[in-house]
């Protein structure tokens, strides 16, 4: 089948009006390997997987830009999407975060994660997922 469709996921683009520092972010977050490409683009990538081999977290320019309200509010700019990480160790992920540049939510709606706010205003949650984190079937960590 020479002429089969093949779809697969390359990236999860994010809008930002810094996209390398919010590579960098990220990069430093999941200590993942971070190229940037021209002003507009950058990229993070899991370690030792050549970029392009697994998907990637895409940060691109967008000048006009707003962070979205969370939790949500009529006539407020909404999240369209918002990523999950699974952790081992909530509060010690929540501090090497806040190390990394984000912020905790004021707002919080279970004792199993944190919502988060990386530099840019998107909402990201830390969720406690001990066992499946350490499962030999989770990848990408």
């Amino acid at each position: 089948m020479d002429n089969e469709l093949l779809i697969k996921m390359y990236s999860f683009t994010v809008d930002s009006k810094e996209p390398h520092e919010l590579a960098k972010f990220y990069g430093a977050l999941l200590k993942w390997e971070v190229v940037l490409m021209g002003e507009e683009w950058a990229c993070v990538y899991a370690p030792g997987t050549n970029q392009g081999t697994y998907p990637s977290i895409l940060f691109q320019k967008n000048p006009e830009y707003k962070p979205p309200v969370w939790p949500e509010r009529p006539e407020a700019q909404q999240q369209m999407a918002h990523l999950d990480f699974a952790v081992n160790e909530l509060e010690e992920a929540v501090q090497y975060a806040i190390h990394c540049g984000a912020t905790i939510a004021n707002e919080q709606f279970s004792d199993d994660w944190r919502v988060m706010f990386d530099p840019a205003g998107h909402p990201f949650c830390l969720c406690q997922m001990k066992s499946i984190i350490e499962s030999a079937h989770f990848a990408l960590l």
